[in-house]
C-alpha cells in the first residue's frame, strides 16, 4: 500500500502504472492484483490509506478546521494524490461508478466527525452559534475539495491560507462571546 501511495503521489492517477507499483515491492502485476479485485479497488484502497494517514497525522490537532488546513498543506506536497482524489471523486458522482459508495460514506463520516468537533468548539465558545455546525462541516469539506481542484489548475493557490480564512469566519471573533451577559453587555 505504501508503494502504491508513493507512485500515485508522484504521478497521479493517469501517470501511474501497476507495473511501477509491482516493481517497487518486488512482485508481478498479477501478484499485486491478487490483493485487489480491480484497478479501481486499488485506487480506492490508496485513497482510504491516504485518509487514514491524514486522520492519524491530525490526531493532535484541536479543531476540525485546523485538521483540514494541515491536511491540505500536506496534500500540496503530494500533487499526484490530489489529482487521484479529484479525478476519482468526480467520476464517483455517477451512482454506477465503483467508487460511488466509498465517497458517499467518506463524506458522511467526515461530515459527522467535523460536525462533532464544531459542536465541541461551540460549547467551548470558540465556534459561532449563529451557523449550524452541520452546514459548517459540509462547507469546510466543500472549501477543501474545491481549493484542491483550483490548486491543480493553478499551483500558486495557497490552499492552507484559504482553509484558514474559512476557519476564521467560523470562529467567534477574538474579544467576543457567543453568550452575551444577562445585562446585554459583552463578557
Amino acid at each position: 500500500m505504501r508503494a502504491a501511495l508513493e507512485v500515485f503521489s508522484e504521478h497521479g492517477e493517469r501517470g501511474s502504472s501497476l507495473k511501477e507499483i509491482a516493481d517497487r515491492v518486488g512482485m508481478s502485476q498479477a501478484g499485486v492484483l491478487h490483493y485487489f479485485d480491480s484497478r479501481e479497488d486499488l485506487l480506492l484502497a490508496v485513497l482510504a490509506e491516504r485518509d487514514a494517514l491524514d486522520t492519524e497525522a491530525a490526531a493532535d490537532v484541536m479543531s476540525p478546521g485546523e485538521a483540514v488546513a494541515r491536511t491540505v498543506g500536506h496534500n500540496a506536497r503530494q500533487p499526484g494524490l490530489v489529482d487521484l482524489f479529484v479525478t476519482l471523486s468526480a467520476a464517483a458522482s455517477d451512482p454506477a461508478h465503483p467508487a460511488h459508495a466509498f465517497f458517499k460514506r467518506r463524506y458522511t463520516d467526515l461530515s459527522t466527525r467535523i460536525q462533532e468537533g464544531l459542536e465541541q468548539g461551540r460549547q467551548n465558545d470558540q465556534i459561532r452559534q449563529d451557523v449550524d455546525p452541520k452546514l459548517m462541516a459540509r462547507l469546510l469539506l466543500a472549501v477543501s475539495d474545491g481549493i484542491q481542484l483550483q490548486w491543480l489548475l493553478d499551483p500558486s493557490v495557497d490552499m492552507t491560507a484559504l482553509v484558514e480564512a474559512f476557519n476564521r469566519m467560523c470562529a467567534v471573533p477574538v474579544g467576543e462571546s457567543n453568550n452575551p451577559s444577562p445585562t446585554g453587555e459583552d463578557n
